[in-house]
C-alpha cells in the first residue's frame, strides 16, 4: 500500500489513563475507499483508537496520519478531512433537523444559501423530509442517528469514523446505517467502523482488525480470519443422544484423533472437519445411512465471526454496548 493509496496510517500508538494502559503499540493501515471493521471486547481500546485518530485524545507515543495529515502536528487539517459519529448524537435538540444541518454547514464555512441547499439535499437523501421542520428533541433514536450522520456529511469527508453507530437502533434504522456505509464505499470515502455486532462487521467490512487489551491481535478479511479459526465442518445431530458414540465409531477415520475422547455428558452433536466441503458431507451421510443411524440434522457449516472472536480473545461475542473509554 503506497502513500497515495493509504487514507489512515497508525504506527505504534500507545495511550495510558493513569495506571490503565489503553493502547499498547496499535498499528494498522486503511486504504482509500476501504471499510475497516475494528472488533474487540469492551475496554479493548477501540474507542480510544478512534478518539486519537479524530484528534479528541493525544497519544502518549506512536504516530497516526489521517488523510495525509498528522493527528498531533496538524489536528485542524485532520478535523477538516473527517466525519465522526459516536453512540450518542451530538445535536442541538432545540433546533429542527434542517436547522442543525444549516448550522453545521455555516460552521464549516459554507455560505448561507449553500448551507441551506446542502441541508435540503441531505434531508431528502436521509429520508427525513417529513421531520425536517420538527425539533430534534422529538426524533426517535434512529432519526437522531441519521441526522447526526447527515450533519457530518455537510462537507464531504475523506475519512468517516463510525463508533458503534447502530447500538440501540431498531432493525430498520440499523439497515439504513448499513446502506450509508455501502454508499460511502461507492463514493470512495474511507470508513473505520467499530462495532460489537459481528454480523455487521462481516457484512460491511473489506478487512477486519481485532483489538484486545490494547493490542492488535489479528488482521485480515472476514474469510481469512475464519480460515485461521478452522475450515468448514459438518455438524451432525442425532435423533437419539445414545447414538453419539456410534456416530464417532462410524465416522472415526474422518475425525481428529483427539476427538474420540472429547464427547461429554453435555454433548448433543458432533462437528466433523470438512476439508472437501460438500464431498465430506456426502461421505458422512453415506456412512451414517449404512449404519442406520437416524439424524435430526446434518449440515455443512463455516466458522462465524463469533467463533473467530471467541478463538482470538477468549471472550464470547457480547451484545453491542457502549465501550467505556477511559
Amino acid at each position: 500500500m503506497n502513500g497515495t493509496d493509504t487514507a489512515v496510517v497508525v504506527e505504534g500508538l500507545e495511550k495510558s489513563f493513569g495506571d490503565t494502559q489503553a493502547l499498547r503499540g496499535v498499528s494498522f493501515e486503511v486504504a482509500r475507499g476501504e471499510v475497516l471493521g475494528v472488533l474487540g471486547p469492551n475496554g479493548a481500546g477501540k474507542t480510544t483508537t478512534v478518539n486519537i485518530l479524530s484528534t479528541l485524545v493525544h497519544p502518549d507515543a506512536g504516530r497516526a496520519v489521517v488523510a495525509g495529515h498528522d493527528v498531533v502536528s496538524d489536528p485542524a487539517a485532520v478535523r477538516r478531512s473527517i466525519m465522526l459519529t459516536g453512540q450518542y448524537a451530538a445535536l442541538d435538540d432545540m433546533l429542527t433537523g434542517l436547522e442543525n444541518l444549516v448550522m453545521f454547514g455555516r460552521l464549516l464555512g459554507l455560505s448561507k444559501k449553500t448551507a441551506r441547499d446542502r441541508g435540503a439535499h441531505l434531508v431528502r437523501e436521509f429520508d427525513l423530509e417529513g421531520a425536517a421542520d420538527r425539533k430534534v428533541s422529538t426524533y426517535s433514536g434512529g432519526m437522531r442517528r441519521r441526522i447526526d450522520i447527515a450533519c457530518g456529511l455537510v462537507v464531504r469527508p475523506d475519512v468517516v469514523f463510525l463508533d458503534e453507530p447502530t447500538t440501540g437502533l431498531d432493525p430498520r434504522s440499523r439497515q439504513s446505517v448499513w446502506d450509508l456505509v455501502a454508499g460511502f464505499k461507492q463514493l470512495g470515502i474511507t470508513t473505520l467502523l467499530t462495532t460489537q455486532y459481528l454480523e455487521e462487521a462481516d457484512a460491511l467490512s473489506d478487512r477486519i482488525v481485532v483489538i484486545d487489551h490494547g493490542k492488535v491481535i489479528a488482521e485480515g478479511t472476514a474469510d481469512e480470519l475464519k480460515a485461521r479459526t478452522g475450515g468448514s465442518y459438518c455438524e451432525v445431530v442425532p435423533l437419539d443422544l445414545k447414538d453419539l458414540q456410534p456416530i464417532v465409531d462410524v465416522l472415526g477415520p474422518m475425525l481428529p484423533a483427539e476427538f474420540h475422547s472429547a464427547i461429554s455428558a453435555e454433548s448433543d452433536r458432533i462437528a466433523v472437519p470438512a476439508p472437501e466441503g460438500a464431498k465430506t458431507l456426502a461421505e458422512a451421510l453415506r456412512r451414517l445411512d449404512q449404519a442406520n443411524i437416524e439424524l435430526v440434522d446434518i449440515a455443512l457449516r463455516r466458522p462465524s465471526l463469533d467463533d473467530v472472536f471467541l478463538s482470538l480473545t477468549g471472550h464470547a461475542a457480547l451484545p453491542a454496548a457502549a465501550e467505556a473509554a477511559p
